[in-house]
């Protein structure tokens, strides 16, 4: 089955990759690596805001995370000139959840990208993840997730 079809069963459609919102790029290939900047909780409606612990559940914030992730989907994809067959593996997530100083789920809110990735890509999905609290995010955003990459 392909990346394509397992995306059109499970209902999901790619956003267009998000144009970077400062003077970086949207991602850089080493050899057979791709680095993907940091994917902000932004869907169709808008950006997705709050704070995880005073105006998000664990529940939201996981929603935010799965946004990302299709962010970071789409990023490969813009990649690798359209085809996200050359998609080999997640490597690594690193996620960064914008929350209270008591708040102990962020690998709950990210396991909305992990779940989600696992689910869309199967065993290559599967990746090493960190998931960290951070005070603010860019724009008052929920969640932004940054990933590594293996690419053919």
């Amino acid at each position: 089955m392909t990346i394509a079809s397992r995306l059109a069963e499970l209902g999901v459609t790619l956003p267009d990759a998000p144009a970077p919102a400062a003077n970086y790029v949207p991602y850089v290939q080493v050899g057979n690596t791709l680095y993907v900047s940091g994917q902000i909780s932004k869907d169709d409606d808008g950006l997705i805001t709050g704070k995880l612990g005073d105006t998000m559940d664990t529940a939201q914030g996981a929603a935010a995370a799965k946004v990302c992730a299709l962010n970071l989907l789409a990023q490969v994809k813009a990649a690798c000139d359209g085809d996200l067959e050359r998609l080999v593996r997640v490597v690594k997530l690193t996620g960064f959840v914008n929350s209270t100083a008591d708040f102990t789920q962020q690998p709950q809110v990210i396991n909305g990208a992990s779940d989600f990735l696992a689910e869309a890509l199967g065993d290559a999905g599967r990746h090493a993840r960190s998931a960290v609290s951070a005070a603010a995010l860019p724009l008052g955003v929920a969640v932004e997730i940054e990933g590594i990459f293996e690419i053919k």
